[in-house]
């Protein structure tokens, strides 16, 4: 019973995500220096995170093995830095981060389409 244009929204929102969908009313809301300021701001955010995981792709010699070792994960480099029991407890946060942005994206999904 779906349209072109009821197809091409899904796309849309699919491709693109809401996050972005909802950018400009957020920027709306906080005006023209605010919403700037804040994409500056969580801009920088990214590139300083975007470094610091780049830099824990390859650790530099570890007192045992020596040489460089590639962390082909995220938890991996968890691990190889701060060990067995911290790698635990930061997976398990992971997957309630994980999980919360999904229902957040399910929700904003349900409003934008509402």
């Amino acid at each position: 019973t779906g349209t072109v244009w009821t197809a091409s929204a899904h796309i849309i929102t699919a491709v693109v995500g809401s996050g972005v969908l909802s950018l400009a009313w957020s920027v709306a809301q906080l005006g023209w220096v605010g919403g700037a300021a804040a994409i500056v701001f969580f801009a920088g955010v990214t590139v300083v995170q975007s470094s610091l995981l780049a830099e824990c792709y390859v650790s530099r010699g570890h007192p045992e093995r020596g040489g460089l070792i590639r962390n082909k994960s995220y938890m991996n480099a968890v691990r190889f830095y701060l060990g067995e029991r911290r790698q635990m407890l930061s997976g398990f946060f992971l997957s309630i981060s994980l999980f919360g942005s999904g229902v957040v994206y399910t929700l904003t999904t349900a409003t934008s389409m509402r």
